[in-house]
């Protein structure tokens, strides 16, 4: 095409490896094949309301250091199964990030967070962390940010999030259509839930979009719906946790005769962007669960081995290990504290 008129603003073009070539590399292995599907069976349990137990989403705000997120994962893992009578724990393995207006966007995107934007090698360290983390046996929960990556991705995921700047997104509920795990649509920054009440019947019903196959190929997917999606309480202008929001959210759900299934985020604006507060959303959501509630079947937690966050550094050899660069998180400490009093709680209730 004519330079003049076409790509005037484009720096650099470099093709990236294809989903197959990928996945051939860094193939899933019987047992983690097993592991994801036993994963996402429970996940549409607990949704369905078959299994009784809380769904809790947590981990990393996001994944910068591969060591750091085997060592949680480790720790996670041997935690889950002590807690596993109460509630099923899915670790929070986020790869990309979406930006208000500038910043690290991902380890997809920028692995070394040095903006040289080293694609391949994100989408390479991406897969084969979820590979070992499907031999470990923990399931995993992300983000579907950019619409092409979960061709890459997506068949070691037990569940997927589609975040608040992108629920009202016709590509993202197109995609979410297509998805083979349950999906999570989080209300609007500014609060609103009918956003995502839409999105969960656009992703429900059946969808034409384009995207790529499994060659790299540009392609039209018809997709059946996916059946199996749900509204996340993120907060917005101010919290959405409380009952009357509950209530409020449970109403609108039957208004638009969708189940009244509800997941509650404890980190964004439910903590008023404090990670800090997380372990107050986490005690009154079991409060309302003690108290009959039936419709919050999940949570979500923002945790890594140290708490806060941090800078990315020139010399990243003087960041600090296990300290998130994105949003600040609870320590391991509290963590552990954190859902051992849930499931204890709970305990009582089921």
């Amino acid at each position: 095409m004519d330079s003049q008129i076409h790509n005037t603003n484009i720096a650099s073009e470099a093709v990236i490896t294809s989903p197959n070539d990928l996945s051939n590399k860094l193939p899933i292995t019987q047992k983690g094949k097993r592991n994801i599907m036993a994963g996402r069976k429970v996940v549409s349990d607990i949704l369905s309301g078959k299994d009784s137990r809380l769904m809790v989403i947590v981990g990393p705000c996001s994944i910068h250091n591969l060591e750091a997120a085997k060592e949680y994962a480790h720790k996670l893992q041997t935690l889950s199964e002590e807690l596993k009578e109460s509630l099923f724990i899915v670790m929070r393995v986020y790869f990309e990030k979406p930006r208000t207006t500038i910043g690290w966007k991902g380890l997809i995107s920028d692995p070394d967070m040095d903006n040289s934007l080293d694609v391949d090698k994100g989408l390479y360290q991406s897969r084969q962390f979820l590979t070992w983390l499907a031999d470990l046996g923990m399931p995993a929960a992300t983000e579907a940010l950019n619409p092409i990556t979960p061709q890459y991705l997506a068949d070691l995921i037990s569940w997927c999030a589609i975040g608040a700047r992108t629920t009202e997104s016709q590509t993202h509920r197109e995609m979410s259509s297509g998805l083979s795990m349950t999906v999570g649509f989080k209300n609007n920054t500014d609060g609103k839930l009918i956003t995502a009440v839409n999105a969960i019947k656009a992703c429900s019903s059946p969808q034409s979009f384009l995207g790529i196959n499994d060659e790299g190929q540009i392609s039209a997917f018809k997709a059946k719906g996916n059946k199996s999606s749900h509204i996340i309480l993120r907060g917005g202008i101010k919290p959405n946790y409380h009952s009357e929001d509950i209530e409020r959210c449970e109403k609108l759900l039957q208004q638009n005769d969708l189940p009244e299934r509800i997941m509650v985020d404890c980190s964004h604006d439910n903590s008023n962007q404090d990670y800090r507060l997380q372990g107050n959303v986490v005690e009154e959501i079991s409060a309302q669960i003690v108290a009959g509630n039936k419709s919050i079947f999940g949570i979500m937690l923002e945790s890594n081995l140290f708490s806060g966050n941090q800078k990315i550094l020139d010399n990243q050899n003087e960041m600090k290990y296990g300290v998130s660069v994105t949003d600040g998180c609870i320590d391991w400490e509290e963590t552990q504290t954190v859902l051992r009093n849930l499931a204890e709680t709970l305990s009582n209730t089921q």
